[in-house]
């Protein structure tokens, strides 16, 4: 078989600059990053798609959604409620979970921001 010539044309690389690299302080940097860890799992990704998607909060049906361990929901639940993203009440022998709407934003913003 004759190999065919590519017509696509090569991209121009870009030049290294050695210019010095100067970062400004950034404030928000901290709590980027603590929201950014908080859903750096897929698992969490999927629970708060989920509480976002309710108009209310969620008690005790989030295991049942997951292919996973109720320890290990538990777990995921802990860290996003440490980084502010859902709120916990408990309810009885429950805790019913929410999204934290302003923390959300929160995050929205700064992935924007990128």
């Amino acid at each position: 078989m004759a190999k065919r010539s590519s017509t696509a044309k090569p991209t121009a690389k870009k030049k290294c600059s050695t210019d010095p690299v100067k970062l400004t302080p950034d404030p928000t940097a901290e709590q980027f990053a603590k929201l950014a860890w908080a859903i750096a799992h897929p698992a969490r990704v999927q629970i708060v798609r989920l509480l976002i998607g309710r108009e209310a909060c969620v008690c005790g049906e989030i295991v049942d959604c997951l292919p996973l361990a109720q320890s290990t929901v538990s777990q995921h639940l802990k860290i996003l409620k440490e980084s502010g993203l859902i709120q916990g009440e408990v309810d009885g022998p429950k805790v019913c979970y929410c999204i934290n709407p302003p923390q959300l934003e929160k995050l929205k913003s700064f992935v924007k921001g990128l």
